[in-house]
């Protein structure tokens, strides 16, 4: 591992934690909605993101392994501030970190009928994030009536496979969407509809 694989992590930890969590928080619990994360002076190894970097030193820990594609001193660094499991496929990951095309939503855990709290959590990073713009028109629990999210960077036909993970609840995996010090959720019950 290189030396900047060890660049430091939450500048203050509990502080940094809670003011992230509290994003995602508001992120999950309204679907679309865009939070910037509060963590300005954090410098992950490239190609990780401050949101997406912020995401799993918050959420990520010893009992919970995390597959990513950006290479080995991100993960080496999420290991060392984190103390997460390297997982050995996505589908073995209670995360899935994805800087390039997140892997098939059908092949991560997916938990049961009885325990769907079992499932990956998968953090994409994208291009950009935009509320209340064209682009997708979700709905579902915690939207009233539509709300509008438009994301530059994921792969086309990303809306067919989200329809599928919807399909499956209260199976299916989450979404956390990052760009920059943004950040997105998508629980699977948001449905989502493509527009221009």
């Amino acid at each position: 591992m290189r030396a900047a694989a060890l660049s430091p992590g939450l500048s203050d930890p509990a502080t940094d934690a809670q003011g992230c969590f509290r994003a995602l928080l508001d992120a999950m619990s309204r679907p679309g909605l865009v939070r910037r994360v509060p963590v300005a002076e954090l410098r992950p190894p490239a190609p990780l993101s401050p949101a997406a970097a912020a995401v799993l030193l918050t959420l990520a820990d010893a009992a919970t392994p995390v597959w990513t594609d950006a290479g080995a001193d991100a993960a080496a660094w999420l290991a060392f501030h984190t103390g997460c499991p390297p997982a050995a496929s996505p589908g073995d990951a209670a995360f899935v970190l994805a800087c390039g095309t997140p892997p098939p939503l059908d092949a991560l855990m997916q938990g049961t009928d009885e325990e769907p709290h079992r499932s990956a959590t998968v953090v994409a990073q994208v291009a950009a994030l935009e509320a209340g713009r064209g682009g997708w028109r979700l709905s579902g629990p915690g939207i009233d009536a539509a709300h509008r999210l438009r994301v530059s960077g994921l792969p086309e036909g990303f809306a067919a496979r989200w329809a599928a993970n919807r399909a499956v609840f209260p199976r299916g995996v989450d979404l956390i969407l990052c760009a920059g010090r943004d950040v997105a959720a998508l629980p699977r019950t948001t449905a989502i509809v493509e527009e221009g």
